[in-house]
């Protein structure tokens, strides 16, 4: 999550919902492990390619890369977003919904990141709560397509449902030309996909 966005408005107060808060929690005291133990952390648990001999993959590294940053600025970033977009949604959605949610991105995410690897054949580790970030993107836009969403550079207003349909078309265009090297473009895809596939799944079952 690498853009500088602001809502305009929220009608909603300031506090931080539950789980948004534990996520939040987490992912920082991870990061702080990660300044003392980085070599350990990110053999076990960063998300590696099922064909990678050492390190190796491990099924639980689909949940865990997700608690796991390169950087102060990537940390912040997808935080930032989780804290921005997450919380009408966690509102809205309720706390074990909106976990369920978000994990789930995060696994698809991952899922889809396995998938691109074996393609390329590369032995990278994955890391980061950007595939959470960009679901929580897709379910604000389904959720408040019409709310005001300003970007800071540049400082353009527009409504969420043209952001979120904006920023999939970047990362779709950045992961095909391969000009965002180091960034996991597919897995950002991914996390929108299984996020709207979820969605779709919740509003069929509460059918009659």
């Amino acid at each position: 999550m690498n853009q500088h966005v602001y809502q305009r408005r929220s009608t909603h107060s300031s506090a931080i919902p539950t789980v948004i808060f534990a996520l939040l929690v987490a992912n920082g005291l991870l990061f702080a492990a990660q300044q003392l133990q980085f070599e350990f952390l990110l053999y076990n648990f960063a998300l590696w390619p099922t064909g990678s001999p050492r390190p190796e993959f491990h099924v639980w590294q689909l949940l865990s890369y997700g608690f796991l940053h390169g950087n102060l600025n990537h940390i912040f970033f997808n935080m930032f977003g989780l804290w921005m977009f997450g919380r009408d949604l966690e509102r809205m959605m309720g706390a074990r919904r909106f976990l369920i949610y978000y994990l789930t991105c995060v696994i698809g995410a991952g899922i889809v990141q396995l998938f691109v690897a074996g393609i390329q054949g590369g032995i990278y580790p994955t890391i980061g709560a950007s595939g959470g970030v960009f679901g929580i993107l897709l379910a604000f836009a389904m959720a408040f397509p019409n709310r005001i969403i300003m970007l800071l550079f540049p400082p353009i207003p527009m409504k969420a449902k043209y952001f979120v349909l904006m920023y999939g078309l970047l990362e779709l265009y950045l992961g095909l030309s391969g000009r965002a090297q180091g960034v996991a473009n597919f897995a950002h895809l991914g996390g929108m996909f299984f996020g709207f596939m979820l969605i779709q799944y919740w509003r069929k079952s509460r059918r009659p």
